[in-house]
């Protein structure tokens, strides 16, 4: 099939969302001829990328709006604003573009983002939508417990999502597709209340054959003091107030445990003092930024991963150590919570922080006494990465799902 892919963010050998728009192009192009029209600005590393490993049946529209329009964006500064005036860009491109080649199908894969438009959607051919996520929040309980500076972002987003479900073009889009793909349950409900009729929950986040393959061949560890690891930004909805108060909660039954912390941000001043305040001073480490390699290293020096987080689609991080086989503990929310099950991890409900930081505590407890249920799950995470979340065998039920839906429009139209 003529498949288009819209792919604003589009880099290779990248994690979030610029390997999400990356790797649908490499699966889909393992079937179909591809257009991908994606940001000229990620053209020097998606050329240097094709000199090693080539896509011959992949044809690069890279697309920016002229100066003018753009001098004001600088990093995150005015990227909503610069993304929809891009969006309708593509549209006049992709639309030329069909005139030209005749379109069988088009699929929006970046931005991830539920409550911003795709024009690409007024196209007259089928239109996969996402998988697209947003629709996760932090419970209103745990509110209180955030800076000024978190209770602002929470409450700037929901007033973008708000704004977002009274945007015409974005109804639009969940009404025209043919099928829209949520990240999670969360953001399935918000597709069916903006009108899609087809909706799958479709995890966002994947893992390259060879990653799986090198991160699945760290050994358990068998010796040394029990290790806890949290992996991401220090931002506030990634929840890590939660661990540490858990952690000082665990360490007084087991005083020779630690707790590592690898990331950066602006809540990292905050956090390393109230790990002192909590009496943690040797026991927790902040490691900061470091290189991916490194930071796989010390998830080889670690038994388990605490991903508190309060809404995250994805989750990459659950899924890298759940291939080196380390259990998770997160909260009961958003993509981790679809990622993790009974068998590789422990999922604890997001009530109130207290009933929280009380639960992630008792499952820091119940895996330091049971070092043969941390084997027994960290075995079933290594089983879930290779069965569900492998590059290679999302294309592969992607691709199906692209012959289902264009024999569908033909039978319709017929």
């Amino acid at each position: 099939m003529r498949v288009l892919i819209s792919a604003y963010a589009c880099e290779p050998d990248k994690g979030s969302e610029p390997g999400v728009g990356w790797n649908w192009v490499v699966q889909m192009a393992r079937f179909h001829e591809l257009w991908v029209i994606t940001r000229a600005t990620n053209r020097a590393l998606i050329e240097k990328s094709l000199a090693k490993e080539p896509l011959p049946n992949v044809h690069w529209v890279y697309l920016d709006l002229p100066r003018w329009a753009r001098f004001w964006k600088k990093g995150r500064r005015g990227v909503h604003l610069y993304y929809c005036l891009w969006q309708l860009g593509a549209y006049f491109r992709a639309r030329k573009l069909h005139q030209q080649v005749g379109l069988d199908l088009v699929h929006h894969v970046t931005f991830v983002n539920y409550w911003m438009p795709s024009f690409l959607a007024l196209l007259p051919v089928p239109f996969v939508w996402g998988p697209v996520g947003g629709g996760e929040s932090a419970p209103r309980s745990f509110w209180r417990g955030l800076t000024l500076r978190g209770k602002v972002y929470e409450g700037l987003r929901d007033l973008g999502r708000s704004s977002g479900r009274l945007d015409p073009f974005v109804r639009l889009a969940a009404q025209r597709a043919a099928l829209g793909l949520a990240t999670t349950p969360q953001t399935e409900k918000r597709l069916r209340a903006l009108g899609s009729r087809q909706v799958l929950v479709f995890a966002e986040a994947g893992m390259p054959r060879r990653d799986i393959e090198e991160l699945g061949a760290l050994p358990i560890r068998e010796r040394g003091r029990l290790r806890f690891l949290s992996l991401g930004r220090l931002v506030h909805f990634k929840g890590f107030e939660l661990s540490l108060r858990a952690f000082a909660r665990f360490a007084r039954r087991c005083p020779a445990s630690e707790y590592w912390i690898v990331g950066d941000g602006p809540e990292r001043r905050r956090l390393e003092k109230l790990a002192q305040n909590l009496g943690l001073t040797g026991k927790v480490r902040f490691w900061g930024m470091i290189a991916r390699s490194e930071a796989l290293g010390k998830l080889a020096d670690c038994d388990v991963l605490v991903h508190p987080s309060l809404h995250d689609s994805g989750g990459w991080v659950c899924l890298e150590a759940m291939a080196a086989g380390r259990p998770v503990i997160c909260l009961d929310l958003g993509g981790p919570a679809f990622q993790v099950t009974e068998q590789t991890g422990i999922k604890v409900p997001a009530n109130t922080p207290e009933q929280a930081v009380a639960e992630l505590a008792n499952s820091m407890l119940r895996l330091a006494e049971d070092p043969e249920l941390r084997v027994r799950m960290g075995e079933a995470s290594r089983q879930r990465v290779k069965r569900d979340f492998e590059w290679g065998k999302k294309g592969e039920l992607m691709h199906q799902i692209y012959g289902g839906i264009v024999t569908q429009a033909g039978d319709e139209a017929c």
